[in-house]
């Protein structure tokens, strides 16, 4: 008895197989070199086939879409407010207020402060 491994000669491809091929090929999750050995294609095809479908040289009946995962939405965690500890506000006669950190340098304030009054 013997045991052929490869069919010697070129195959011929519909663009339908061909498809079906590099659909499972590149499905994620899926290792090209696993469907080149199930489907007895060479890996060259696989690459060729899938440059061909890209430029439009491929026969394809449907239109290709992306895979899609929806996911739980992320609520994000709420922030403190920034310490307000260090803020200066200081309230003039004639409603004039003035807010300052409170690492303002004191000569600049004074200076501003001088103005307003």
């Amino acid at each position: 008895m013997e045991v052929v491994g490869r069919v010697s000669g070129r195959r011929r491809w519909s663009d339908a197989e061909k498809l079906e091929i590099l659909a499972e090929a590149f499905r994620p999750g899926v290792r090209v070199c696993d469907v080149i050995a199930r489907r007895d294609v060479s890996s060259s095809l696989i690459y060729t086939w899938r440059k061909q479908l890209r430029e439009g040289k491929l026969a394809c009946a449907l239109p290709v879409f992306a895979e899609v995962q929806v996911a739980e939405p992320v609520v994000p965690t709420p922030q403190p407010a920034p310490c307000s500890s260090g803020l200066i506000q200081i309230e003039l006669p004639g409603g004039v207020r003035v807010s300052v950190n409170a690492g303002v340098d004191a000569g600049a304030l004074a200076r501003v402060l001088s103005v307003l009054r």
